[in-house]
């Protein structure tokens, strides 16, 4: 063969005759099962988890670097106080880990020490400074490690040094990139999604032996839910299924126009949808087992039983690919953490190591099932509670029973904002004044009106205390009297 520039020597994972190809095309059976494919959630065979058909590789890319400070260069190296040798085995001697290397959440990818200086020293520093010497006293660990929920093997490292002419920004001495490598299968809570907008999430993932089969023997790939297609009115979809069992058979690939402007057959103009239909047709005719009929439609079997479904199921080749919103990614677990500096309550999303959001609604459900304690537990020593919470710990551990729930600190943010507005808030407790200190409520006795004048009789002006009733109703007589003159 002649080759110039440019002609695609040979095909990628992700790539089918020089045309980017990032999915598969499965075999698809729109119909319910068990529940298990309501609201777009999708059924998918085992085999597609052990044939890794939609298996994928994830590079992740971590970066680390040494500038300049007041108090002297940062430095990469292996040599890094209070830390093992157990934790340093996969670096080399420059304190960079080694391609190859398997890491999980918290190992050491570069080691880094920042000087820092004398004010610094606390007394376990002290300790430290006495047992291990100078080192200890002079430099902080501020090494690059594996975040919370990360895995994976070493690919490649990238080392940009301002001493082998690399253009670095100024003040940085020297970079470091880390390439970890994850292999992912499919899983049940990724998404994927057709051509045609119809996404879902994969709900189950069922034996090949148990899905429904064909008459030939041949069980389905996929399973999706017949009512995402009527009220989306996305019926590109089922054209592509039929086409594209049509095309499997005739052994061809179809290049279709998105618009339904026609197309001659036999000197014959056709409409797509006639067009699909006459391959369907065709293909019926040469297929010795009939297994698609010229609908479409075929007689599945239940792959656990062996019994026939009892009506016709559209079966067909429709392409499938798997979307960067990976379970993996989303999934998230936090016990404590970082809290949000104005509301004291934990901060959100898995990036900042939040916590998962209770919101209006989720209250309500607790309301609705009388969980009074749970929503009294949510709402304070799980959130904003700032004493509670740490009291809830020791409670737990000495076995005590729990103490009651204070103030949220949401709710002092509040009083704060409404006095911010010129409006003061008095909080009463069982007829008594309550008072909001920064240690937690205070309880003033105040038992009657007539006290509390008693307690604050010099702040009030004595004009104020008298009684000038009479005197302003005579007036109002008087005045009336002369306006009905």
């Amino acid at each position: 063969d002649k080759v110039k520039p440019g002609t695609v020597l040979a095909d990628g994972p992700a790539t089918s005759e020089g045309d980017l190809s990032l999915g598969r095309n499965a075999l698809i059976a729109f119909m319910p099962w068990e529940g298990y494919n309501f609201e777009d959630a999708i059924i998918l065979s085992e085999r597609m988890v052990t044939d890794d058909i939609f298996t994928s590789i994830h590079i992740e890319e971590y970066e680390i670097d040494a500038r300049d400070t007041k108090l002297g260069p940062e430095e990469i190296t292996r040599d890094i106080p209070n830390v093992g040798e157990e934790a340093l085995k996969n670096l080399d001697e420059g304190g960079i880990i080694r391609i190859g290397a398997e890491v999980e959440a918290g190992d050491i990818l570069v080691g880094k020490v920042t000087p820092k200086g004398e004010t610094e020293l606390t007394a376990e520093d002290k300790l430290l400074r006495a047992i291990f010497g100078e080192k200890a006293r002079e430099v902080r660990n501020t090494s690059l490690a594996v975040p919370h929920g990360e895995k994976g093997k070493i690919v490649d490292v990238m080392v940009f040094s301002r001493d082998n002419g690399d253009e670095l920004p100024y003040g940085v001495n020297k970079l470091v990139r880390v390439f970890v490598a994850q292999k992912r299968k499919i899983t049940v809570g990724d998404k994927m999604a057709g051509r045609h907008g119809n996404k879902g999430v994969i709900s189950r993932i069922v034996p090949a032996e148990d899905m429904p089969y064909l008459a030939d023997g041949r069980p389905v790939d996929i399973i999706l839910n017949p009512l995402g297609v009527p009220s989306r009115m996305n019926v590109g979809q089922v054209l592509e299924t039929h086409l594209g069992w049509a095309a499997e058979h005739q052994n061809c690939r179809y290049m279709t126009s998105i618009f339904n402007k026609g197309r001659l057959v036999n000197g014959k103009e056709m409409k797509n949808e006639d067009f699909v239909m006459h391959q369907l047709k065709e293909v019926y005719d040469r297929d010795p087992l009939h297994l698609v009929d010229i609908e479409g439609k075929a007689t599945l079997y239940d792959g656990r039983t062996g019994e026939p479904f009892h009506k016709k199921v559209m079966v067909g080749i429709m392409y499938f690919i798997k979307l960067h919103h990976l379970v993996d990614d989303k999934m998230h677990a936090r016990s404590t953490g970082p809290y949000s500096l104005v509301t004291q309550q934990p901060l959100g999303g898995k990036a900042q190591f939040g916590g998962q959001r209770f919101g209006e609604m989720e209250v309500w459900a607790l309301e609705a099932y009388g969980a009074a304690h749970v929503l009294q537990e949510v709402l304070t020593v799980k959130s904003d509670d700032v004493e509670g919470r740490v009291q809830v710990y020791e409670t737990i551990i000495k076995g005590k029973t729990l103490m009651k729930p204070g103030i949220p600190e949401s709710f002092k943010v509040v009083l704060s904002e409404l006095q911010s507005l010129g409006l003061q808030m008095d909080l009463k407790k069982d007829a008594q004044e309550v008072r909001i200190d920064e240690g937690g409520e205070k309880i003033i006795a105040a038992d009657s009106e007539e006290d509390w004048m008693e307690d604050n009789s010099e702040d009030i002006d004595d004009d104020l205390l008298t009684d000038d009733l009479s005197d302003d109703s005579d007036e109002d007589d008087d005045s009336s009297e002369e306006d009905e003159e």
